[in-house]
């Protein structure tokens, strides 16, 4: 007899028991009191597989005590629509007065006359919605469907922590889960498992769940069965300082110009985990911090590689990664911006800096001038730059430069700039 997946066993019943998405799910959060008041009305769930949004519907319609359905837009058209909503029409305005929650499944499958059929019964209040997709659904979904839903919540993959409490979750439960077997395991296998699943708790618990039915007698779970299961070599973070110091020789790389050596870096941290954000937060980071005004348009491809590698997800997410590792690495290097803003904020800890000058002060408010406020002059009434102080005046009195530009790719041009309105300082 062909028994349910660990994960469809695993699935969580109330909100207690859910795990991750914690940046609007929480205890005390709308989302949260929403659920638990009854106050809860339609939603769009967006994100990748197995982070969570079937489960949390299923727990909305028992926490609202409604009737529940749940279709998939691949497989249910508007007929068969029509029919539900006449249903839940009639439930909803006979003796029994109960409201029903239909869960849509891939909604961005349904054209837009398929989605259009939902507007009156959403607007009449016959039925609530929670529509469920992998598709951005400000491009996926009609207009006058998301203003008539009006929540969207953005589903993001589960981080390594949470699979793990999961895993362990399903390993310890004696009524749904494996702890009635007496599973022998190493703790490095399950921590594997859980780097390897790229925050997707379907994945981790199906392939834990595969590995303990086909165990020989008395094996454990290790690191060769994990890499067997997953048809992939375990690699993965041995200590937690492991991440920080890939996650250091990356950025090192990167910052010496080596682009083969960056991608050796990258490489080891995905495939190691699969945490596009802990990577994408360091690359966009380096952007400024080792490219900056050398290539100041390096955020902008840095950013949109990692907004790339989001909307793919693993394992795809490690094209656009490599493209900016890879970018980054080539680009033209400098520091001058970032060590600017080091300086400043030094100053602010060591010295007196002063007061902003008066006639840099807002102007905008009665009694400005009475202040003795006033005075700017607008550079783009004299060509885009005029001589005017703009530093506090101890700052001013003593010279000082925080910004100093290198010869480096495009800061080059910005420096002869500068230079060219010191010029004229001096020329004045």
């Amino acid at each position: 007899m062909k028994k349910e997946p660990l994960s469809t066993r695993m699935r969580p019943r109330t909100l207690e028991e859910f795990v991750g998405q914690r940046q609007f799910l929480f205890e005390g959060s709308l989302l949260w009191n929403a659920i638990k008041k009854g106050t809860f009305e339609s939603a769009v769930f967006f994100g990748p597989s197995g982070t969570g949004k079937t489960t949390l519907a299923r727990i909305i319609a028992n926490e609202m005590d409604a009737n529940f359905h749940e279709i998939n837009a691949s497989t249910t058209g508007t007929k068969e629509l029509k029919e539900l909503i006449e249903n839940a029409r009639d439930r909803l305005f006979s003796l029994e007065k109960r409201q029903t929650y239909v869960y849509i499944d891939e909604f961005h499958r349904w054209n837009k006359l398929q989605q259009d059929s939902l507007l009156k019964a959403l607007e009449d209040g016959v039925l609530r919605c929670i529509g469920s997709t992998t598709e951005n659904p400000y491009f996926a979904i009609n207009n006058a469907v998301l203003s008539r839903i009006g929540s969207i919540y953005e589903f993001e993959p589960l981080t390594d922590e949470d699979v793990l409490k999961i895993l362990d979750s399903a390993l310890g439960d004696s009524e749904r889960g494996l702890g009635g077997l007496g599973v022998k395991y190493d703790e490095e296998a399950i921590s594997a498992l859980a780097a390897m699943s790229s925050g997707d708790a379907r994945v981790a618990l199906d392939r834990l769940g595969f590995i303990v039915d086909n165990l020989s007698g008395g094996e454990k779970v290790t690191l060769e069965t994990v890499s067997e299961a997953m048809q992939r070599k375990a690699l993965f973070y041995d200590k937690e300082e492991d991440r920080y110091n890939l996650l250091s020789a990356l950025q090192k790389s990167v910052r010496g110009s080596d682009p083969d050596a960056a991608v050796h870096y990258l490489a080891r941290l995905l495939e190691g985990s699969g945490d596009i954000m802990m990577v994408g937060r360091r690359l966009v980071v380096m952007a400024s911090e080792d490219i900056g005004m050398a290539y100041p348009q390096a955020i902008s491809v840095a950013v949109s590689c990692v907004q790339a590698a989001q909307i793919a997800g693993m394992p795809e997410a490690r094209i656009p990664l490599s493209h900016a590792a890879v970018f980054l690495a080539s680009c033209p290097k400098s520091n001058a911006a970032w060590m600017a803003y080091s300086k400043a904020a030094a100053d602010l800890q060591a010295i007196k800096t002063g007061d902003v000058p008066k006639h840099l002060k807002d102007t905008h408010y009665k009694g400005a001038e009475a202040r003795g406020h006033g005075g700017y002059i607008y550079p783009h009434d004299f060509g885009g730059w005029v001589e005017q102080q703009y530093l506090p005046d101890e700052l001013y009195k003593k010279g000082v430069k925080y910004y100093e530009p290198t010869e480096n790719g495009r800061e080059a041009a910005f420096k002869k700039y500068l230079e060219s309105i010191e010029g004229l300082k001096r020329w004045k």
